[in-house]
């Protein structure tokens, strides 16, 4: 493996997970009033964007942590968007 493919998925991985701990502790305690709604939102269109980019590159590395990122990102927002006021 070339040494830029192996930065990648380093890369890849340490971006990727790096929203797991918010995760976990967003699904544990139900609270997420300390987590911007709007940044999320944004985040979401970027990491959209960043899929189709992989998708249309054919770039394995970028399509597959880009799904991941969505989905821990996504159900953070989900949790952000159900908070009771």
């Amino acid at each position: 493996m070339e040494l830029e493919s192996i930065i990648g998925y380093v890369a890849a991985s340490l971006t990727t997970f790096s929203f797991l701990p918010q995760l976990i502790r967003v699904v544990m305690t139900r609270r997420t009033e300390d987590i911007s709604r709007n940044m999320y939102i944004l985040l979401n269109i970027g990491i959209c964007l960043w899929l189709t980019y992989g998708i249309l590159k054919k770039d394995f590395p970028i399509i597959a942590s880009n799904i991941i990122t969505l989905i821990f990102s996504l159900t953070i927002l989900i949790f952000k968007l159900r908070e009771k006021k």
